[in-house]
């Protein structure tokens, strides 16, 4: 569970984030809101690369925001970017591999680790091609690998449906549902495509200006009037 209490972020005059207090509870937690809601802002705080003005983040009740960023991740807290962050000149295993070394697991147990992400993702046979060989859709399933192996306890995933076909979609929606399950973190989802966020979070935050706007089962926060206003441009 994250639990996030009085949270603020202020560059200037600009409050990116702005009190806000919420528990997310769902194991796969949709993230919306319009442009500039402050929805990146706060996967930055939680990955530590903003500090906030104000406020608490405790997952699974560790105090989140007193650990570095090379802490969180030995914590188990793993990162995708709207803009991937593929090695292109290391193979795909090693891309993989890169993160265990940091964490210091043994290399067998490196080896069976990389080698289940990369099967469960369905890059099994890529294994061996480097980083800038791949594909739009194979990067962005390159990173959810490397976000499954060193006990992960918390993925948060910032667009990682941009840019897919239909039938690719189709397969990072099976693949996100199956993640919880098969590898045991909670999953903090950013994605534009409502169709997604619907089909894999049991519950979603919903975020306007930096402040919280409602958080509840996906299906009932997107039937809400101030939805339909703020996120989908509904009038109502």
């Amino acid at each position: 569970m994250i639990r996030i209490e009085n949270l603020t972020v202020q560059f200037g005059a600009v409050k990116p984030l702005d009190d806000l207090n919420v528990e997310l509870d769902a194991k796969i937690c949709g993230l919306i809101g319009p442009n500039g809601a402050g929805k990146t802002t706060l996967l930055n705080v939680l990955s530590g690369f903003i500090t906030p003005k104000a406020g608490r983040v405790d997952v699974d009740g560790t105090d989140l925001l007193s650990l570095s960023p090379v802490r969180r991740v030995d914590l188990g807290l793993r990162r995708s970017f709207q803009t991937e962050q593929v090695v292109e000149d290391l193979s795909v295993y090693d891309n993989v591999l890169a993160l265990l070394d940091h964490l210091g697991v043994a290399r067998a147990e490196a080896r069976r680790q990389v080698s289940k992400a990369l099967h469960f993702v369905g890059l099994d046979r890529e294994a061996h091609r480097m980083g800038a060989e791949l594909n739009l859709y194979q990067r962005r399933m390159l990173e959810i690998a490397r976000g499954l192996v060193g006990a992960p306890r918390l993925l948060l995933f910032d667009e990682p449906g941009a840019g897919m076909t239909e039938s690719e979609g189709e397969t990072l929606r099976e693949t996100l549902l199956a993640i919880p399950d098969e590898f045991g973190p909670q999953i903090l989802l950013i994605d534009h495509d409502v169709e997604l966020i619907l089909a894999t979070c049991s519950k979603t935050l919903v975020l306007d200006f930096g402040q919280f706007l409602t958080y509840g089962p996906t299906a009932d926060v997107l039937a809400e009037d101030i939805v339909k206003r703020a996120y989908l441009g509904v009038d109502v």
